[in-house]
């Protein structure tokens, strides 16, 4: 090292040590003779949005289908889980099967009810009460008369073997027979059919012409007057109506059971059955 001051020249030896440069410099790489050069700067591929989008994608579609399958996974090694039923419980349903049986067998002994008069030719039965824990007997009855939902209609021929069956089931289901208004407005609001495996509304008189029309019915005032007049084509016309699902007031009064207060007892209700349909429709 050389320092110069005024005219004095000063020499002074040093010790030299090995520096890495190409830690200092990352651009520096020294070739064969020692001498460094500057490395060529490697150019980055860009990927396009639309393909960046599209991975993002595919890969939420993998996870969730995987967060699916696992759940899947654990459901069936799950299996069902165990319903916990109390005793009072099975008690209560023998105890109703058990009363149901003695009501039919008594019922059996007693003269069969008369018929009502002519003019009461049709009826209107819905079912009120639950039917858990009932007699085979009765069950079987109620899905013949396709009431298996609580709250839940149909129209019924009055005859002989139609009065014995709503006595059978008397408990739960109340019954009476219908004015044309009442007929009318159930049809008209609630009437569905069923195509294939779908409820439809009965909006169109050309689905009706369609599925009806052998039976000499073209539009909803030939099916309800069919219905109300009991005619020869009564249970073609009545098998093409679904069971009316009728509407349950949300803050309708109850009672202990949970049952509404304003529906009354089930059983024989005449012509008080049309204020019900009018609360329920």
């Amino acid at each position: 090292m050389i320092l110069r001051n005024s005219n004095i020249i000063q020499v002074h030896s040093t010790r030299f040590c090995r520096i890495n440069i190409s830690s200092i410099c990352p651009s520096y790489a020294p070739d064969g003779n020692g001498r460094g050069k500057k490395r060529s700067k490697k150019v980055i591929k860009l990927v396009p949005e639309y393909l960046l989008k599209k991975r993002k994608t595919y890969q939420a579609i993998k996870a969730t289908q995987a967060k699916l399958a696992l759940l899947e996974k654990r459901k069936v090694t799950k299996g069902k889980p165990l319903k916990f039923r109390r005793l009072e419980d099975f008690l209560k349903d023998c105890h109703k099967k058990h009363r149901d049986e003695t009501r039919i067998r008594r019922a059996d002994h007693r003269p069969a009810a008369p018929l009502p008069p002519e003019k009461n030719k049709l009826a209107f039965a819905m079912r009120i009460r639950e039917i858990k824990g009932v007699s085979p007997k009765v069950m079987k009855v109620i899905q013949m008369m396709r009431l298996r939902k609580i709250f839940s209609g149909t129209f019924v021929k009055i005859n002989k073997t139609s009065i014995a069956m709503m006595k059978m089931v008397e408990p739960y289901v109340a019954w009476g027979f219908p004015n044309l208004k009442s007929v009318r407005e159930l049809i008209l609001k609630r009437g569905q059919t069923r195509i294939g495996r779908r409820r439809v509304p009965l909006t169109d008189n050309a689905l009706i012409e369609q599925h009806m029309g052998k039976a000499g019915i073209i539009c909803l005032e030939d099916l309800i007057h069919e219905i109300y007049s009991v005619g020869k084509s009564f249970r073609a016309a009545n098998n093409f109506l679904l069971p009316f699902r009728l509407s349950v007031p949300r803050h309708a009064a109850r009672d202990k059971a949970g049952l509404m207060k304003d529906l009354g007892n089930p059983g024989f209700r005449a012509t008080d059955v049309n204020s019900i349909i009018r609360l329920l429709n």
